[in-house]
């Protein structure tokens, strides 16, 4: 089943697994690993042999220092996904022996990036090491998560294409949101609310109000964390002179229509996704397909409008090789791009880190349901919104708001491709927001 899932993903987008990103989203660094000679497994003894500065390595393993990059990290992690995949334990450990002596929890993005690559590995491989999601789960992830989304521009940038597509939307907008996370996204709604009030001098006597409603089943830590956030939201709004109202409903899917959401006559429905459709299970997980079963349901709402932000990562159905060469790609690009914002000791730089670490783990070292970080590409998204019976709607450029999140770092990039507008570092897209209708 899961080569025929992933044939029919070839056939729906024309692409090849090997290369899921076109040329705009490839950094200098992947050119040249794309473009080294091949690492042939059967000669790995050549590969793993000591080098000549093996001897110190355990010296420096016990400092902050570590010794250069044995040939090519990403190579060398993928060659061993490729030998787990092969049941070939013992070349994979003898990799992941080799690689070890460079990785760095502390060190710099490729160090730290090659640490939780092969701890995610090396858990997959043990028998013992346990699987499961709660760490996904726990307080100490969703303050994590929300630090990375607050601090890293791709991510925040993301909310905000988003947040101004729901401004566009009309006067009065009633949002649905099935998981608002700590409502993020949603500080940044109000504030840009507020603002634009005062830029467009607005008449007091039709101001924008904004109704935003949540479900209970989607979110993380029940009800009343749901309410907490929302009297959070309510403070500021009052604070902003914001006219809002907040709902959180403990229904069904099956149980979601315009009467249940107390959707007015006069109220203009939009439906956000923001970095939440990743983890519902597909039809790779379950035969139920909680991925696009969501998306027909909001579609049978008739909303005006549907965001989507996602990371631009191919981690769902592809081979288990290629998801770990496009995890090393992916995240390494986004460690990149935090040094340039937030320093490597900050404590919240800390806590991001070690979020990120608990994804990776996730992706590489589970399967089947205890998967639940599945990231696909926009490519993947699109066709999956156009089966849904949705068709792509523009979104406005993001304009001055690029520079006062970005500080003006030309690492940042920011561009309209495909019907979606991708973010990224480098020229390598770390997210992509879209709109449809």
């Amino acid at each position: 089943m899961m080569k025929q899932l992933q044939e029919l993903e070839k056939q729906l987008l024309l692409d090849d697994e090997d290369v899921e990103n076109d040329v705009s989203g490839v950094t200098n660094s992947e050119w040249s690993e794309m473009m080294s000679p091949p690492v042939i497994l059967t000669k790995a003894e050549n590969i793993l042999s000591p080098s000549p500065t093996s001897s110190s390595s355990s010296s420096c393993a016990s400092t902050s220092a570590s010794p250069a990059a044995p040939v090519n990290i990403t190579q060398l992690l993928t060659e061993a996904a490729g030998a787990v995949t092969d049941g070939k334990q013992d070349i994979a450990s003898e990799i992941l022996t080799r690689v070890s002596q460079y990785s760095n929890a502390r060190g710099t993005p490729e160090q730290r990036l090659c640490f939780y690559i092969t701890t995610a590995l090396k858990t997959r491989m043990s028998v013992n090491e346990p699987k499961t999601t709660s760490d996904l789960y726990a307080k100490d992830h969703i303050l994590s998560t929300q630090l990375l989304y607050d601090k890293s521009p791709c991510f925040k940038l993301g909310f905000i294409a988003a947040n101004n597509a729901i401004l566009e939307a009309g006067k009065k907008v009633h949002v649905l949101d099935f998981d608002i996370g700590d409502g993020v996204q949603y500080v940044y709604l109000l504030n840009e609310i507020a603002a634009a009030r005062e830029a467009r001098g607005d008449d007091i006597q039709t101001p924008f109000t904004l109704k935003l409603t949540t479900m209970a089943d989607f979110g993380n830590g029940g009800v009343e964390r749901l309410k907490l956030v929302g009297e959070g939201l309510k403070e500021l709004a009052n604070k902003l002179g914001v006219t809002f109202s907040y709902n959180v409903l403990n229904l069904k899917l099956s149980e979601i229509d315009t009467t249940s959401l107390a959707v007015e006559n006069d109220e203009v429905l939009v439906v956000n996704f923001a970095f939440k459709l990743f983890r519902l299970p597909d039809e790779s997980v379950t035969t139920e397909n909680l991925r696009d079963e969501v998306l027909r349901r909001v579609k049978g709402l008739s909303p005006a409008l549907v965001t989507v932000v996602e990371q631009e990562l191919n981690g769902n159905t592809a081979s288990f090789e290629t998801r770990v060469s496009q995890a090393c790609g992916y995240y390494l690009a986004l460690l990149e791009s935090l040094d340039a914002t937030i320093g490597r000791d900050h404590s919240d730089r800390v806590k991001i880190d070690e979020g990120l670490s608990r994804k990776i783990m996730n992706s590489v070292a589970c399967e089947g349901r205890e998967r639940v970080e599945r990231c696909e590409v926009f490519g993947k998204w699109r066709v999956r919104m156009s089966m849904a019976g949705f068709k792509p709607k523009a979104m406005s450029q993001l304009g001055d708001k690029v520079s006062s999140v970005t500080r003006g770092n030309p690492g940042f990039t920011v561009k309209e491709e495909g019907g979606g507008i991708n973010l990224g570092w480098m020229g390598r897209t770390l997210t992509v927001a879209s709109a449809w209708h």
